[in-house]
């Protein structure tokens, strides 16, 4: 992959990352019991660069993607919460993408940032609040972030399987890293 293509590559997948970002923020919370708690679909980009990207350039991505996300559409406290739990947990994946693809499945490591985030987001707010207290709200984050892990995790399988030039950039990733993720549902 020349330098160029790399970095055509990069920004598409910030600008998709941006869209789906600011498209999340204008749909209402679905989760009445949970207030503030989303769904996370712009972490699917996130996913697809730690698997089709070394990590200088995946976390290039993900802070491109957070200041543009909160530039077009944000603010400081916004950006504080979406660093904290985008951080922990793109630092969460690869720690369990280091397993390696016998003991872990794409899905497992993007239910394993789906709650990261979430602990992230507890973090700074029990920080901002100065109180631990805020921390009591983990268990319903932890499960809806597992749950939309999960579901993210099953969307990157099929991008990663289906889409032929996300197939391409994997396979040199691939390559260079000398292991290969097997996508979980596999074409017949």
């Amino acid at each position: 992959m020349t330098k160029l293509q790399k970095m055509i590559y990069i920004s598409l997948l910030v600008a998709q990352g941006v869209i789906i970002g600011l498209i999340e923020n204008m749909i209402p919370y679905p989760f009445s019991f949970a207030p503030g708690a989303k769904l996370g679909l712009a972490n699917l980009i996130t996913i697809v660069a730690i698997f089709t990207m070394k990590k200088r350039d995946s976390f290039l991505l993900l802070w491109l993607r957070l200041f543009l996300t909160t530039l077009l559409g944000g603010t400081i406290s916004t950006f504080l919460y979406s660093m904290s739990g985008a951080l922990l947990s793109y630092v969460g994946m690869l720690l369990v993408k280091q397993l390696g693809p016998k003991r872990v499945s794409i899905i497992g490591i993007s239910a394993t940032g789906g709650f990261m985030h979430n602990v992230g987001q507890l973090v700074m707010a029990s920080f901002i609040a100065q109180s631990w207290t805020v921390m009591l709200y983990l268990p319903i984050l932890s499960f809806l972030g597992i749950l939309s892990g999960i579901a993210i995790g099953i969307a990157a399988n099929y991008l990663l399987q289906h889409v032929r030039t996300l197939q391409l950039f994997q396979r040199d990733y691939e390559k260079e890293q000398k292991e290969k993720w097997q996508p979980l549902f596999l074409k017949k």
